[in-house]
């Protein structure tokens, strides 16, 4: 039972994951687009009158995207001066209560406005009024509700979390992703001038710093 739990937690924490990193290429393509318009507006005094709802559109999609990644990842910002204090059971049940009296009906209202928005601007065929001839913006408005949905899905997910850490008292593991510790551990993999001990000590070090940090700033922050 409990390999069930952790295998739909990954399950999850994968879809989140897989979603965030692919929408975070929109990123490449918003810095093209800026770049480009930068050359026409200065160097061909040609600007384009689009290019506002353009460059919003990309970078609310990737903004919504992104929820269920931070999530995921718990890189959400918190306020954690009384939190980071408390035994992992205590975080647990104050989560608990907290995903059930805001997480959830504030996602579950994102999802429904959302869901209208995306169906009025469809059947209208609607267009940015920003400038005349504006840009469609249905497409866009589309990516609410499925936003609403995948932070739902890993709202859930954490839930269960929370559910876990309440029985067992410790946190649950969470898939892990790059970080700053890898770039350490190549960094000293590549130098010549640390041996072997050092560089384990030094990489056990970082390791403690970053699971201290993590304790401190954001629940389940066992990896």
């Amino acid at each position: 039972m409990q390999l069930q739990v952790q295998s739909f937690l990954y399950t999850v924490d994968r879809i989140s994951t897989w979603t965030g990193k692919a929408t975070s290429w929109l990123n490449v393509f918003l810095m093209l687009l800026i770049c480009v318009e930068v050359f026409k507006r200065y160097i061909l005094n040609a600007p384009t009158a689009w290019i506002f709802d353009i460059s919003n559109m990309v970078y609310g999609t990737v903004f919504m995207m992104g929820g269920a990644y931070a999530l995921a990842q718990n890189a959400h910002v918190r306020g954690d001066f009384l939190y980071s204090n408390m035994k992992p059971r205590t975080q647990a049940a104050f989560d608990f209560v907290l995903y059930f009296v805001l997480f959830i009906p504030g996602i579950m209202a994102l999802m429904y406005a959302g869901y209208e928005y995306a169906g009025d601007a469809w059947r209208i065929q609607e267009h940015s009024n920003t400038t005349s001839n504006g840009p469609p913006v249905y497409h866009f408005k589309t990516v609410i509700p499925i936003a609403g949905t995948l932070i739902m899905m890993q709202g859930l997910s954490e839930i269960v979390r929370c559910v876990v850490c309440l029985k067992t008292g410790e946190w649950p593991p969470r898939l892990k992703d790059a970080q700053e510790i890898d770039v350490i551990e190549e960094q000293l993999a590549n130098s010549e001038y640390v041996d072997e001990d050092t560089r384990r000590m030094a990489l056990e070090r970082v390791q403690s710093i970053d699971e201290v940090a993590k304790q401190r700033g954001m629940s389940g922050g066992a990896k």
